[in-house]
């Protein structure tokens, strides 16, 4: 990939805690998507790093990697291939593997996971165990209904890829969405409707403490002005200004990875809070087992400082003082999906100008892409996540739909409002 990529500062090599090698690590990312793109890239612009893998992967991932025919639900599969290769850290990016039990399988046969144990991925795994647990911690979260009543929000309990949330502003919105959640099969709840303005904080975890990345922001409504469904993200930015993510993770991961500890699930790997701000203070709205997505696109190319490490030393249960500088640039992401998404995608058609978008001081993140016949084309929803880089917000965001505009394919939908509420606070 070429456009803007920073010049990172080099990490030290040595031997992590644990025994993790820091010097020719090999790693092995799981995954197919945007934030699995992401990963492999800055995980590949890691001077510690000597190899990266990916398990599938995609045409994007194979340009900086090496891509393997083993499905990400694939446990045994991924741990035979990590013994092959002498792998030395997996990363997985997808939460269904997690809430399966990949990093279980993994661990018990010796290999190095960043990831969480299926036990501790429930707490995305099931909202209800999550609110379980957001009780027992004292995290302040929004409450829950016995019935949905609206104006509330309607979620899916188990996994529904981002698309099990149901913002219910009348009675009728209410009654459809639990209709809706509950053909996914896996329960029900409904919530009071917080308002506010959302962040989403990150947080490396070793089991007891919990290291944030630079905050960022989501857009999860298909339309401009946060109009029609929710959709995986339409696309996000990094840093959001004027949030303190350290004070953030004190208040509400690591009470919340002492809960889990206690219930002897202890969380190691990526900890996402999803948070509104509300006039009473901070809320969770939900909590991931996994970097976000499209989040991690705008996230790592901000992100200063070794980044294999940090994770090798979650994974080895000791984070040490690892630590985060505040980002010097600014990252905005904007996503490009397929016609009919997010309820029925259409896929097939041939995606142009890559290249010149790359070259506009922009990196593009395959998302639903694949080849056929020797010609990239969409293969999901989400096709692309387009990442402008800048010493500001405004920068980012120019540079990001310079690019998209230089990308070509039938039908293309994108928000052409990513990161406007960030140039304005910073003008």
């Amino acid at each position: 990939m070429g456009g803007a990529f920073p010049d990172f500062p080099a990490p030290n090599r040595g031997i992590a805690a644990g025994g993790v090698r820091l010097g020719g690590v090999k790693v092995l990312v799981v995954g197919s998507g945007g934030r699995e793109h992401a990963l492999a890239w800055r995980l590949a612009a890691d001077e510690a790093v000597d190899e990266v893998h990916a398990a599938p992967g995609n045409p994007g991932i194979a340009a900086i990697a090496t891509c393997h025919p083993v499905r990400a639900e694939d446990a045994e599969g991924l741990l035979s291939l990590c013994l092959e290769r002498g792998i030395d850290l997996v990363v997985v990016g997808p939460e269904a593997p997690l809430v399966a039990g990949l990093a279980d399988v993994l661990r018990r046969g010796g290999v190095s996971v960043f990831g969480p144990s299926a036990g501790a991925a429930r707490i995305e795994g099931s909202k209800r165990f999550a609110k379980d647990v957001m009780r027992a911690a004292g995290v302040p979260t929004a409450a829950e209904l016995p019935e949905p009543r609206a104006p509330c929000v309607v979620k899916a309990d188990g996994l529904a890829a981002g698309k099990g949330v149901f913002v219910c502003r009348t009675q009728a919105e209410a009654d459809e969405a639990w209709e809706r959640a509950g053909a996914l099969g896996t329960g029900v709840l409904a919530e009071e409707l917080l308002e506010g303005e959302e962040v989403s904080v990150f947080a490396l975890c070793d089991g007891s403490r919990a290291v944030p990345l630079p905050t960022a922001r989501d857009a999860k409504r298909l339309r401009d002005g946060d109009e029609g469904p929710n959709t995986g993200g339409m696309g996000a930015y990094s840093p959001v200004p004027a949030v303190d993510a350290d004070e953030l993770a004190a208040r509400i991961h690591e009470p919340v990875l002492a809960e889990l500890a206690r219930l002897d699930t202890p969380f190691v790997g990526l900890l996402y809070a999803g948070l509104i701000l509300t006039d009473d203070g901070p809320r969770v709205l939900e909590f991931n087992c996994r970097f976000g997505d499209p989040e991690t696109q705008a996230v790592v190319p901000v992100l200063d400082g070794p980044f294999a490490e940090p994770l090798a030393r979650a994974a080895a249960g000791d984070l040490g003082d690892t630590s985060f500088p505040e980002p010097e640039r600014a990252a905005v992401t904007v996503v490009l999906a397929s016609p009919g998404y997010p309820e029925s995608p259409e896929t097939g058609a041939a995606v142009e100008g890559l290249e010149e978008a790359e070259s506009d001081d922009a990196l593009v993140f395959h998302a639903g892409t694949a080849l056929r016949d020797g010609s990239l084309v969409a293969a999901g929803g989400r096709v692309l996540g387009v990442t402008g880089v800048g010493a500001s917000a405004s920068e980012a965001r120019d540079r990001a739909y310079a690019a998209v505009e230089s990308i070509r394919f039938p039908g293309a939908q994108y928000r052409r409002d990513i990161a406007a509420g960030a140039v304005h606070v910073a003008t």
